[in-house]
C-alpha cells in the first residue's frame, strides 16, 4: 500500500510539472491537458504490464520488468554500504574486476546474460537505471513505472514536436499516430529498455531536425547528445538505422536538388561502409553481430519454449545470405503477427495493430495529395528509417512477441508517412479531429 501511495504522489508531482514545464506548453494540436491524460494512460499501461508479468507470466526470474529491478538492489545497497564501490558500478568506472564480480555481480542474475550479444551489454544500463530510481522509490516497483512513463512521454512529445510541422492541418491525427499505437503505449510505459529508447529517440530526432532547419543552438545540441547517449546505451541499432536517412535529409535540405539522388548516394555509401567494416573484425561486422543476435534469439526461444517462434532463414555473416533473406525479414516484421492473433491478449493486440498498417496505407492512398505537394525529403527520410529498422528486426528476431516490442520505434514514422501522402483537404474528418 505504501508503494502505491508513493507512486500516486509522484504521479501528482509529475502532472503538476507537466503543466508548469515550458517544454509541454504551446505544442500545436496537443493541449497540455492531453499530455497529462497521456501520462496517466501510460502509467495505467505500465501497471497493466506489471500485472501481466506478475499474475499471467509469474516467473520473476525471466520477467524483464523484474530481472533488472531485482539485480539493482545489490548496486543500490552498495551505494549506502560502500559509496565508492556503488558509484564506480553506477557510472562504470573501473568496476570490471574480480573484486566487483566476487562481491556484487555474483549476487546478480543478469549482469552477464547467456542469450544476448551487444557491443555494449544493455543489461548493465537497465540495472544502473533501476539502481538510480531506487534512490527515489525506496524499493517500491510502481514508482519505477511512473518514472519510466514520464521518460517515454517526454520522448513522444519531443517526437511529435519534431514531426508536426510537416503535417499542418492533421495535427490531431498525428497525435494518434505518435501516442496511441497499442504496442508502443504498452511496451514503452514499463520499466524496460523501451522507455529509455523512446525517450532518446524523440529527443534526438527533435534536436536533429531543429538543428537542420534552424542551426545548432546550445539547447538543441545538449538535447541531441542526451538522446544519442540514451539510444547508444540500450539499442544502438535504432540509431544506426536513423543516421543514413538523417544525413541524406540534412544534405537535401541544406543543398537542395534531387532528393532521390541524395538518398540513394548516402544509403549506397552506408552499404559500402558496412561491407568495409566487416573486414576489420567481428566487433565492427554488423552482419556478424546480427547473425549472432539471431542465433541467440533462437537459443532463447528453445530454452523458454516460446510459442511465437517462427522458422526464418539462418543467417551467415555474408552479404548474399542477408540479401536472400530480405523477403523473409519483411514478412517477419509486417506479416507474422497475423499468425499469432489467437495467442492471448498480447497476440490479438499485435494482430489488430498489424491490420492497421495496410489499412492506413490504403486510406492514405485513397485520399492522396498531388505528388508535387508531397514533402518528398521527409517522406524518404521516414520510409528509409522504417525499411532499415524493419530489415534489422526481421533479420535478427525470429520470435513474434519480441518482434512486436522491438519494432515500436518505427510505428510513429509509419503514421507520418500516411499523413505526408494524404491530403487534409480531401479527408472527411470529424470535428473533434480537426485542429481548431
Amino acid at each position: 500500500m505504501s508503494g502505491a501511495l508513493l507512486a500516486i504522489a509522484y504521479c501528482a508531482l509529475f502532472l503538476f510539472g507537466i503543466r508548469r514545464w515550458a517544454f509541454f506548453r504551446a505544442v500545436p494540436g496537443l493541449p497540455v491537458r492531453w499530455i497529462g491524460a497521456f501520462f496517466v494512460l501510460k502509467v495505467l499501461a505500465g501497471t497493466a504490464l506489471w500485472a501481466v508479468y506478475t499474475y499471467i507470466h509469474p516467473d520473476r526470474a525471466t520477467a524483464d520488468i523484474y530481472k533488472f529491478f531485482d539485480d539493482s538492489a545489490v548496486m543500490t545497497s552498495a551505494l549506502f554500504a560502500k559509496p565508492a564501490d556503488g558509484l564506480r558500478m553506477l557510472f562504470g568506472l573501473g568496476n570490471d574486476t574480480p573484486y566487483y564480480t566476487e562481491h556484487y555481480y555474483s549476487a546478480m542474475n543478469n549482469w552477464v546474460r547467456q542469450y544476448e550479444s551487444n557491443l555494449y551489454n544493455d543489461a548493465h544500463t537497465m540495472i544502473r537505471f533501476n539502481a538510480l530510481l531506487r534512490l527515489f522509490s525506496f524499493g517500491h516497483y510502481h514508482v519505477h513505472t511512473v518514472f519510466a512513463s514520464l521518460i517515454s512521454l517526454i520522448g513522444l512529445v519531443a517526437l511529435y514536436k519534431a514531426l508536426v510541422p510537416f503535417v499542418r492541418g492533421m495535427e490531431r491525427l498525428l497525435v494518434a499516430g505518435v501516442f496511441l499505437w497499442p504496442s508502443l503505449l504498452f511496451w514503452s510505459s514499463g520499466v524496460l529498455k523501451e522507455c529509455l529508447l523512446i525517450g532518446g529517440l524523440g529527443l534526438f530526432v527533435h534536436a536533429a531536425l531543429s538543428m537542420i532547419h534552424s542551426g545548432a543552438e546550445r539547447r538543441a545540441l545538449v538535447q541531441g547528445l542526451l538522446g544519442l547517449l540514451m539510444m547508444l546505451l540500450v539499442k544502438y541499432y535504432v540509431l544506426l538505422c536513423l543516421l543514413p536517412p538523417l544525413v541524406a535529409y540534412a544534405w537535401q535540405v541544406r543543398r537542395g536538388g534531387g532528393a532521390w539522388t541524395k538518398f540513394a548516394v548516402v544509403h549506397g555509401l552506408a552499404v559500402l561502409l558496412v561491407l568495409g567494416a566487416a573486414r576489420l573484425g567481428s566487433g565492427t561486422d554488423i552482419m556478424y553481430l546480427l547473425s549472432v543476435k539471431q542465433h541467440d534469439f533462437i537459443g532463447l526461444a528453445h530454452f523458454t519454449g516460446s510459442g511465437s517462434h517462427v522458422d526464418t532463414p539462418l543467417l551467415k555473416p555474408d552479404a548474399l545470405t542477408f540479401l536472400k533473406a530480405v523477403p523473409s525479414a519483411f514478412h517477419m516484421t509486417f506479416i507474422s503477427p497475423f499468425a499469432t492473433w489467437h495467442r492471448g491478449a498480447l497476440g490479438l493486440m499485435g494482430a489488430v495493430e498489424n491490420l492497421l498498417i495496410p489499412l492506413g496505407t490504403l486510406w492514405a492512398l485513397w485520399y492522396r495529395r498531388k505528388w508535387s505537394a508531397v514533402n518528398l525529403p521527409m517522406l524518404l527520410f521516414s520510409a528509409c528509417f522504417v525499411v532499415l529498422l524493419a530489415l534489422i528486426i526481421g533479420w535478427s528476431i525470429p520470435i513474434v512477441g519480441a518482434m512486436l516490442r522491438y519494432r515500436i520505434p518505427l510505428l510513429p514514422f509509419v503514421a507520418l508517412i500516411w499523413l505526408l501522402v494524404a491530403d487534409p483537404a480531401r479527408i472527411p474528418l470529424p470535428k473533434f479531429l480537426r485542429t481548431p
